[in-house]
């Protein structure tokens, strides 16, 4: 039932969601391609550490995730909203927690306490405080309308958020972070990495605020009869027995772990292999008019051919591209960067609609178990993407161990560095095929049945 008191949804509300994103992507895309590269080329940890942290972490998140989603599911309204305080009451610890995990004071310190600082830095931050606004971010876009097609412009619109903090950090953090020593290599600068990850959480900081002033919910809440109430057990196990719900999981999980991976590769790629991190930020800021281009597209062809349709050809499209790059083994960087242009294209399509997949997932478990949890559920799909983010952090320190990276050289050897360029394409070649057949095997969810499950919602709500 909406709430008719308020005005109706608009640009405010998309400009204010995809604010969100930004604020949570200033920390996120930020640890997800600098973590690794502050603590092996900076601290002197190893890769393999920093890679097993991620995954213990992950493991902390099937707590703290599905936890948050059921205190979201619960919380009562507010003159503010029911959801939307808690973007206010967390903001600034997520940005704090964020900057902290980028402080050298201990660069010269045991190796153990470098390890001990790291993890419980990295574990604040994303097992706690990041999760603690995220979830209730993600839960929203359920209570901002009611509308599939709202809601289907809240997910373009998130998306195209994520994508320009994307190409901010990705522009800026690689001129600010790096300089060239004298024998012409890249060096991590700890001071200006520190600098430039507090920037970043001011700017989160200010885009929370945003998020939180622009939206409105529309939705009314509606207490659950005691007899809905279902204990953690309960909820968890409705929640694996969703074949939708575990199909997008593999598939997202698919795609973070090819698309993180390799932004965190690509650090190495650019300075190891190219030695040129000038063209790691051209090619980032190249995403921009691609982006651009599917954000005015991807929902009319969602519309017209079904989100599923289109997002598992974009996959097979990527991954086949991918792997033509492998093969030719580029050594001028602008070719690659031309090339690998064209091959993130269509993946893109899948990654701007998978937050509408969400809510097409929610909408599919109401119909089979007449609940609607979108808290419960939004946590169980954070903490997959979280898995996806965790195993990319984690094979991406073991990969390049496996090819003999060695984190305290200034220069690595041939052979390291075409290993580097081979993890760059071969991998996400052989993740975004799997991707599409995730998309088309398992998950269950097109277009007709879509369809069939919004006007039995509506018929049930009459």
């Amino acid at each position: 039932m909406g709430n008719t008191n308020t005005k109706p949804f608009g640009v405010k509300d998309k400009i204010g969601y995809m604010c969100g994103d930004i604020a949570n992507d200033f920390t996120f895309i930020f640890a997800s391609s600098y973590v690794m590269v502050f603590y092996t080329k900076v601290m002197g940890v190893s890769a393999g550490m920093v890679g097993t942290m991620f995954l213990l972490a992950r493991c902390l998140d099937a707590f703290t995730d599905i936890g948050m989603g059921r205190i979201v599911d619960n919380s009562k309204p507010t003159k503010n909203g029911r959801i939307r305080p808690w973007i206010l009451r967390m903001c600034a610890f997520v940005a704090l927690a964020s900057f902290m995990m980028y402080q050298s004071f201990l660069v010269d310190a045991p190796y153990a306490a470098k390890v001990a600082y790291m993890f419980i830095t990295y574990i604040l931050w994303g097992s706690i405080f990041y999760t603690s606004v995220n979830i209730p971010y993600g839960s929203m876009a359920s209570v901002i309308s009611s509308e599939p097609k709202d809601r289907s412009s809240l997910s373009v619109f998130r998306s195209l958020g994520g994508t320009l903090a994307g190409i901010l950090i990705g522009m800026l953090a690689p001129m600010v972070v790096y300089y060239t020593d004298e024998a012409g290599n890249k060096v991590v600068s700890a001071s200006k990495i520190s600098m430039i990850a507090g920037i970043f959480s001011v700017l989160a900081v200010i885009c929370y605020l945003l998020c939180y002033t622009l939206t409105t919910e529309r939705v009314a809440y509606v207490p659950k009869p005691d007899v809905q109430k279902k204990t953690f057990g309960q909820t968890v196990s409705a929640l694996f027995s969703s074949r939708s719900l575990m199909g997008l999981i593999l598939s997202a999980v698919l795609l973070l772990l090819a698309s993180l991976m390799s932004q965190g590769i690509n650090q190495y790629l650019f300075a190891d292999y190219f030695k040129n991190t000038a063209a790691l930020s051209v090619y980032s800021l190249l995403m921009l008019p691609c982006v651009l281009v599917l954000s005015a597209v991807s929902t009319k062809l969602a519309v017209k051919y079904g989100k599923k349709e289109c997002s598992l050809i974009g996959m097979f499209i990527s991954a086949g591209l991918y792997f033509i790059i492998g093969v030719l083994h580029v050594k001028n960087v602008w070719l690659f960067v031309g090339l690998a242009f064209l091959a993130m294209i269509g993946m893109y399509f899948f990654q701007m609609q998978c937050w509408a997949l969400v809510t097409d997932v929610i909408d599919d478990m109401e119909v089979k178990n007449h609940t609607r949890d979108d808290g419960t559920v939004y946590g169980m799909y954070s903490f997959a993407r979280k898995i996806g983010q965790a195993i990319a952090g984690g094979l991406s320190g073991w990969a390049l161990g496996w090819i003999g990276y060695d984190e305290l050289a200034t220069s690595q050897t041939q052979e390291v560095a075409n290993g580097i360029y081979n993890l760059s394409t071969f991998f996400p070649a052989i993740i975004y095929a799997l991707c599409g057949l995730a998309l088309l095997l398992i998950y269950p969810l097109s277009k007709a049945k879509v369809e069939a499950n919004v006007k039995e919602l509506e018929s049930r709500r009459k």
